[in-house]
């Protein structure tokens, strides 16, 4: 579901957020860092990441969120801003001009009214709740197999991929401090 109401709801969310026009903005400017910036953010906060695969323009990750207060759209919204800001450093930084003019054009009349500058991302982003450890199986195993698959191929096996937790749950590479087992989460999820 595409999140346009606040969720105010603790839980384990697989959630998925996408570069304006799916363009490989992550990718261009080697913005992996910002992301797990913002993944180390949600652990601070709180919350906990249980597994990601960050994409060259997307990111799909499975969350525990814990609510405290924030919405989890004021958490996520605020992790794409942050990120995006570091985007648009790097691009001016490499002197991409066009592409930030494609951004600028991409920023629609009303977020121009509040200073909105650049369009980076797609609209809003998608949030599953994960209520049973076969869904949650599910989003984890689709996220992982994302950079084998389609037009991406950026690796044969998903364990091979560097900014994945596949191998964290696969070949029980535990060394990723940002990642904790969802199954440690699961029980909070369905008391």
């Amino acid at each position: 579901m595409s999140v346009h109401t606040p969720v105010r709801r603790s839980c384990i969310y697989f959630l998925t957020f996408t570069c304006y026009r799916w363009l490989s903005l992550i990718e261009q400017v080697s913005a992996y860092d910002e992301v797990y910036k913002f993944f180390g953010i949600l652990n601070q906060s709180g919350h906990q990441v249980l597994g990601y695969v960050i994409m060259p323009n997307h990111v799909h990750l499975l969350l525990y969120f814990n609510y405290s207060g924030q919405s989890l759209n004021t958490v996520v919204g605020n992790g794409k801003r942050f990120i995006g800001y570091e985007i648009i450093r790097r691009l001016k930084q490499h002197g991409a001009e066009a592409l930030l003019s494609l951004l600028r054009e991409g920023v629609s009349e009303m977020k121009k009214e509040r200073a909105h500058l650049h369009e980076l991302w797609q609209g809003t982003f998608e949030a599953k709740p994960c209520r049973t450890e076969k869904f949650i199986l599910q989003k984890l195993n689709y996220a992982h197999a994302n950079p084998c698959r389609g037009k991406w191929k950026l690796c044969d096996d998903p364990n091979d991929y560097a900014h994945s937790s596949a191998a964290f749950y696969e070949l029980g590479k535990r060394e990723n401090p940002l990642v904790k087992d969802y199954r440690d989460y699961l029980v909070l999820v369905t008391e």
